[in-house]
């Protein structure tokens, strides 16, 4: 006899150590959590970042060294009517009085009347670093808010770039905690409803959780090699929820079928090795390869998020193959304790009087159309999916912009009256210009200039009463002006402003002076320059993913045909969620019922993301039922037979694999960041249509109609057929060397 598989080989072992193999992982997690947190986190910085023209542009600025100190507002506005002038005034002079003597305060401007007198306006310039202005901010917003209670016949608010990154934290923080406690109930109580029983349900949960430590302290050293976004950590959550719930249930089911068919447990755990183990393989591989797209990207918040994807998944990997064999060694028959009764009688697998598996009905019923009519079946789903895809043609990428974060904090309610009063303040573009010292006069004189042409045209906010809004370097070799626009970062409007800045403005005003080197940034170019990066870089993750994942399920399989089947409906899965992120997202009938405002496209970098989360969260479900296909046909069974008993001896665990997930991503779905929503959203949708129509209807039609040609291969990738050894032939003597 051959060697036994790797899997079964691996969770021998353990089963016969189980102490040995759990003691290993629990140190194993332990090393890797703490020697993250030793080795500590290197966080992605500004230069990280540079795409595009708007890359270019804060290169030149980062070259002028400008101290840019944090910047704070006290906004003084009537409640109601026309704003007291005398009563504003008063009320600045106190805010300016109690903000000089505030900690991390460095200065207090002049108080600025908007032009239709309706506001007034305090600029406050805060000390200290920059990037930790908001950590620091609580006390100006105590200052304003006694400024406040001091004039109640006024609104006296607080806003600034460093109040409203602290509220926001503030907000988004407490749905990111929610929704992260939320997930381990939730994942919890569906496993109970699944195994009906609570050790059973608890087991995943645990080798998830662990599989997460380890995970984020791996990412946290590796980031050291590649720097990590602030998002990485829930990245990791959620792909480690996914996917070690998903692996150790397909292995605990298939564990515990092995069992109800009258098998030994030791026995038991190597058949699930040897099955469910080698479809964790496969899967993981799937994955992994799917998210190794996203270094191809070239960003460095996609190589973040693809570290922490991939060392999670590799984690949850090695564990459904070490502890999990051993803990359910350990576990025994204790695994199906302590029972929750009706739910036990739901999910036990029913024995008839002769001792022969009762075989479900519900999924024989399901799959009755696709067996019988698979041509038909086959053309009309198939033809929903690409009907639900068609919207996907009319995506259009953006970045959020202020005016989509949530309208629930005071602070952004103050934003939108700050740039309604002073349009300057809201959506500006930032002209970076480098030349030669020499020509810094030329420089300011075309700037001043370029300021005011873009003043005359109605694209443009007009120049406030304090002049342009320009900057010069200590060396004098970079100038910087603010143009501002009196429209959102994400209307046509303000895309057309930065579109007549770089191709006409500019470059009329400021080509003429000798040496002279000049690029366009701020939040407008920032989304066009990386929407525009995403659509260029799209196509090679997408090849790349489609090719190797085609590669590794025609290995795995040995059938060119199974492969491209894999990669036709993870394509059709995938078109018919963006379809549906369009429909939902970029229009705005779902406003009310999701609770968002739409912003008219979908957010830049999570069709890419999207995309390889996906096709690798889909490869679970794919090898896992596959797999069971395989298996019945090599056990002798026609192909409509196998079809049948594959999908539906493997549908219990894909399902409750899938509402796991759609009930996480779902909860994701309810956070306040639109970019979170639409992801969770998706994601959500995405798996619901992949573990439904996907897998219990367009597989067994199209499988059934290929017949026999679903297992095509060419010959060198068939397998060899084992030796037959004729037992009846005489073995023949050995001959003597040298005999005569």
């Amino acid at each position: 006899m051959g060697k036994r598989p790797m899997t079964v080989r691996i969770a021998r072992w353990s089963a016969e150590h189980p102490w040995r193999a759990i003691a290993l992982w629990v140190v194993f997690v332990a090393v890797c959590f703490v020697g993250g947190n030793a080795a500590g986190l290197t966080e992605m910085t500004d230069e990280d970042m540079r795409i595009g023209e708007m890359g270019h542009a804060q290169a030149i600025i980062a070259d002028g060294d400008f101290a840019h100190p944090a910047q704070e507002n006290v906004l003084i506005t009537a409640r109601s009517g026309a704003l007291d002038s005398a009563a504003a005034g008063a009320a600045a002079t106190d805010a300016a009085t109690r903000l000089r003597s505030t900690p991390g305060v460095a200065a207090v401007g002049q108080p600025v009347p908007s032009r239709d007198g309706s506001a007034l306006l305090l600029p406050i310039t805060m000390s200290g670093d920059r990037s930790t202005a908001s950590e620091r901010v609580q006390p100006l917003r105590d200052a304003t808010a006694a400024v406040q209670t001091a004039h109640p016949q006024l609104r006296v608010e607080q806003v600034g770039g460093p109040s409203i990154s602290r509220a926001l934290d503030e907000t988004i923080g407490e749905d990111f905690t929610r929704a992260e406690f939320l997930s381990i109930p939730v994942t919890l109580a569906i496993l109970v409803i699944a195994f009906g029983a609570l050790i059973a349900a608890g087991i995943p949960v645990l080798l998830a959780l662990s599989s997460v430590a380890a995970a984020m302290g791996l990412s946290t050293i590796a980031s050291h090699l590649v720097p990590a976004n602030d998002s990485s950590a829930s990245v990791i959550l959620l792909i480690g929820m996914a996917v070690g719930v998903d692996y150790s249930l397909f292995y605990v089911r298939r564990e515990r079928e092995e069992r109800a068919k009258g098998r030994r447990h030791l026995d038991a755990v190597e058949m699930a090795a040897e099955t469910s183990g080698h479809a964790v393989v496969v899967s993981g591989l799937a994955v992994i390869i799917s998210m190794a797209g996203l270094f191809l990207a070239n960003d460095p918040i996609f190589a973040s998020f693809a570290v922490g994807s991939i060392l999670v998944v590799a984690v949850a990997v090695i564990g459904s193959l070490t502890v999990l064999p051993a803990v359910l060694a350990k576990l025994g028959r204790w695994i199906d304790k302590p029972r929750v009764p009706l739910l036990w009688r739901l999910t036990a697998h029913r024995v008839g009087p002769d001792g022969a598996p009762v075989p479900p009905r519900f999924w024989p019923a399901v799959l009755r159309p696709a067996l019988r009519h698979p041509r038909t079946t086959l053309v009309i789903s198939a033809g929903l999916l690409l009907a639900l895809a068609v919207p996907a043609i009319d995506m259009k990428l953006k970045f959020p912009g202020p005016e989509d974060l949530p309208r629930s904090t005071a602070v952004m309610q103050a934003y939108d009256r700050l740039t309604a009063a002073f349009p300057s303040t809201g959506t500006t573009h930032t002209v970076a210009v480098r030349a030669d010292a020499a020509q810094a006069g030329a420089v300011r004189t075309a700037l001043t200039d370029l300021a005011t042409r873009a003043a005359a045209d109605p694209l443009f906010a007009p120049i406030e009463a304090n002049g342009p809004q320009l900057e010069v370097s200590a060396d004098r070799r970079v100038a910087t002006l603010e143009i501002a626009t009196p429209y959102a970062t994400r209307t046509d409007e303000a895309r057309r402003s930065l579109q007549a800045l770089r191709a006409d403005l500019v470059p009329a005003t400021l080509r003429e002076i000798p040496g002279v080197e000049y690029a366009v940034t701020g939040a407008v170019a920032e989304s066009e320059d990386y929407a525009a990066h995403i659509r260029e870089k799209l196509p090679l993750v997408v090849g790349f993913v489609l090719l190797l994942t085609f590669v590794a399920m025609t290995i795995t399989f040995r059938s060119l045909v199974v492969a491209l089947t894999s990669i036709v409906l993870n394509l059709l899965s995938a078109g018919a969620a963006y379809g549906l992120l369009v429909l939902v997202f970029q229009n705005t009938w779902a406003e009310g019922l999701l609770g968002f405002t739409s912003m008219g496209a979908i957010v830049s970098w999570l069709p890419l993301f999207l995309f390889v989360i996906l096709f690798g969260l889909s490869m679970d479900y794919h090898v896992f039922v596959v797999s069971r296909i395989r298996e019945a046909v090599r056990g002798g069974m026609p192909n409509r037979e196998a079809v049948a008993h594959g999908i539906t001896s493997s549908a219990g665990v894909v399902s409750s694999a899938a509402i796991v997930m759609v009930a996480v991503f779902a909860i994701f779905g309810t956070l306040s960041a639109i970019e979170m929503k639409q992801i969770g959203v998706g994601l959500a949708a995405a798996i619901l249509i992949d573990a439904t129509i996907i897998r219990a209807v367009v597989l067994p039609s199209l499988m059934t109609l290929l017949g026999k040609a679903n297992w095509w291969a060419p010959r060198f990738l068939r397998e060899r057929p084992a030796p037959v050894v004729d037992v009846a032939a005489p073995t023949p003597e050995p001959e003597l060397v040298g005999a005569r």
